[in-house]
């Protein structure tokens, strides 16, 4: 039965290898980036070979098995870091591939005594996964800004949103992620901000798109319509004969431009004839006349 000691190496040289080929300079010409890859992932491949690096890495059991659990995670499986029943998920960024193993691994033993990504090869230091959230938030929301408090990692937190914030924006929240390891700094939090759609309005950039029924008399004759928008209810001038489908531009009515405060974006309101419905004998015979005056302009 193989160990899980020694399973844990082949798989590390396996992932090693693959970083060789990926990065070897025949396949790379002139590139000094990945040079400089495939020399790290030949020299981490010969430290398996040194039985005293071999064993300080093997001795990495737990911190392994820590990894491993955060790779399922990143893999589909849901966790929600700020408890409850939100819509939260929580997982490892950028998974956990071939390269961040290396890495990982390299950066332990270090030449310089000190890796990338806060790793120490002396007090065995690193810091912590960075984790991925989302966040979900009405258009109402956005437009005025909100906060929240959320519970990450067992700590209340409080989450600022400004203004105008975009659908699937990211925002950082500095080492509020995993906790690192011996002098290791935490983690980031990335959360990824999901607007909900709107029954009513569509926005594109700072814009919003809204349809404004209007009865067919005023169309004809002019007047007034309501519409409700963001930022309050407003009386829309209805010129004398306008089409229906006709788009009405609303300066300053859109959404907050975001990070610059004051400014906003338009709204475009489309005109939508709205027919008289259950007529009156009177009225249809009204019509009637009026229909009989064109045909007879016609003429």
């Amino acid at each position: 039965m193989v160990s899980p000691k020694l399973l844990r190496r082949m798989r590390l040289r396996k992932l090693l290898k693959k970083l060789a080929v990926k990065y070897h300079p025949d396949k790379n010409p002139g590139d000094k980036e990945a040079e400089t890859k495939f020399k790290e992932a030949n020299e981490a491949n010969s430290v398996l070979s040194d039985p005293e690096k071999r064993k300080q890495y093997d001795e990495m059991g737990d911190n392994w098995k820590y990894y491993e659990q955060m790779k399922n995670q990143g893999g589909g499986g849901a966790y929600n870091p700020f408890g409850g029943s939100g819509s939260y998920e929580y997982s490892s960024s950028g998974g956990f591939d071939a390269e961040s193993f290396a890495d990982f691994f390299e950066n332990i033993f270090s030449r310089s005594g000190k890796g990338k990504g806060g790793f120490s090869s002396g007090g065995q230091s690193y810091k912590g996964n960075d984790f991925q959230a989302e966040l979900e938030i009405t258009l109402e929301e956005t437009y005025r800004g909100t906060e929240r408090i959320v519970n990450v990692n067992g700590q209340p937190l409080r989450i600022k949103l400004k203004p105008g914030i975009a659908d699937e924006q990211v925002i950082k929240l500095k080492e509020k992620g995993g906790q690192g390891a011996g002098r290791g700094k935490p983690g980031d939090l990335y959360i990824t901000i999901r607007v909900v759609k709107h029954h009513k309005y569509e926005r594109i950039g700072d814009n919003l798109y809204v349809d404004v029924p209007v009865d067919l008399y005023t169309l004809i004759l002019g007047g007034k319509a309501e519409v409700n928008t963001l930022k309050g209810m407003i009386k829309l001038d209805i010129p004398k004969g306008t089409d229906n489908g006709k788009v009405l531009r609303l300066r300053n009515l859109g959404m907050p431009v975001y990070n610059e405060p004051g400014k906003f974006g338009d709204l475009y309101a489309k005109v939508v004839v709205q027919l008289p419905k259950n007529l009156s004998e009177k009225e249809e015979a009204l019509f009637k006349q009026l229909a009989s005056f064109r045909e007879y302009a016609k003429v």
